[in-house]
């Protein structure tokens, strides 16, 4: 070979030797980013589950549809897959399907727990349905709802937890302020089959700080080296008081304190966070996914849509450790 020739050669592999450094094949790794929302749409109040390697993403029926679902390989790029309630049941009454959350109790057995209209006493109330898929088609074939505390403003928005020893449990909220009563958080044991709830209730928490309002809902509890902590939502839904705060217990069932001051708040262009959920991704960090308002549209008569946002949340000696909500280009997900 020639000198010129060995030059040539020399260049060629140099040059692909970058250029596989650059596609992952040994260089510095090249960052993934996102950037919010990521899914830039009328979804309220989000639940994200994971099932094998995909995100199921199940949303307040704001733009149609009784429980729309999305689904997503990263968390970052979502599609929309239809409705997965096949229908109301017959104590409901259409339109009004808020909250959607979904449990799996088994490789092909899924539980939705949501939010309709109960036609006997006219309140917001709890129903599950059933389904082999996470997609759904979810079915309802109860006679009354599963939660319904007519006698409190109703019951709302469902929330599935299972706790260290297996035992899963309910949460709720009282719809009180939808009739000037106090509101709180509950929990309930599950039966095995996740379609009744046994033995009594507890309430954890209740409305009483200044910036809460005259609301708390939205609870979604999340287990961490000895603690459980107690995300909830609170304030007025519709504008910038909307927010996320955290309570902390050693037990289960309490006693709950509050931190003092909220987690997840309005900055910037991001107007109302919360009705949040806790995810992890595949390499087990914790997201925090939650729906804000875009300033200068926030309020349904305002042409104004809340759409779903991801941030990184930590959980550490009874701190829920949030870095605020982002706008900027972030690193992304480990799918």
């Amino acid at each position: 070979m020639t000198r010129i020739a060995r030059c040539v050669l020399v260049l060629c592999l140099t040059v692909m030797a970058s250029l596989g450094a650059r596609a992952g094949g040994g260089g510095p790794p090249v960052t993934r980013t996102y950037t919010n929302p990521v899914i830039d749409a009328n979804v309220p109040d989000p639940f994200v589950l994971k099932v094998g390697n995909w995100y199921y993403a199940y949303v307040t029926n704001g733009s149609g549809g009784d429980v729309p679902v999305h689904r997503s390989r990263d968390l970052v790029h979502w599609s929309y897959v239809g409705d997965a309630l096949a229908s109301q049941p017959r104590w409901a009454r259409g339109g009004l399907t808020w909250a959607p959350e979904v449990m799996a109790f088994g490789p092909k057995r899924f539980v939705l727990y949501y939010t309709t209209r109960d036609v006997l006493s006219d309140r917001q109330c709890v129903g599950a349905a059933v389904a082999s898929s996470p997609e759904g088609p979810f079915t309802d074939a109860s006679e009354r709802p599963l939660v319904c505390q007519a006698d409190l403003g109703g019951s709302i928005d469902a929330s599935p937890f299972r706790d260290t020893d297996g035992q899963r449990y309910l949460l709720w909220k009282n719809d009180g302020n939808c009739c000037n009563l106090n509101t709180g958080i509950y929990l309930q044991k599950l039966s095995a089959d996740g379609l009744a709830v046994v033995g009594q209730d507890t309430l954890l928490i209740s409305n009483g700080a200044l910036w809460e309002g005259a609301v708390i809902e939205a609870p979604t509890l999340h287990y961490s080296d000895g603690y459980y902590y107690l995300l909830y939502s609170a304030g007025s839904y519709d504008n910038e008081t909307y927010a996320v705060g955290y309570a902390t217990s050693k037990a289960l069932t309490g006693p709950y304190t509050k931190a003092p001051d909220p987690l997840v708040v309005t900055s910037g262009r991001v107007v109302g966070p919360g009705h949040q959920s806790v995810v992890q991704d595949g390499a087990g960090q914790t997201w925090l996914v939650y729906h804000a308002w875009t300033l200068g549209a926030v309020g349904d008569g305002n042409r104004g849509q809340r759409s779903m946002r991801l941030d990184r949340v930590g959980f550490k000696n009874g701190k829920v450790i949030f870095g605020g909500v982002t706008l900027t280009p972030q690193p992304a997900p480990t799918p």
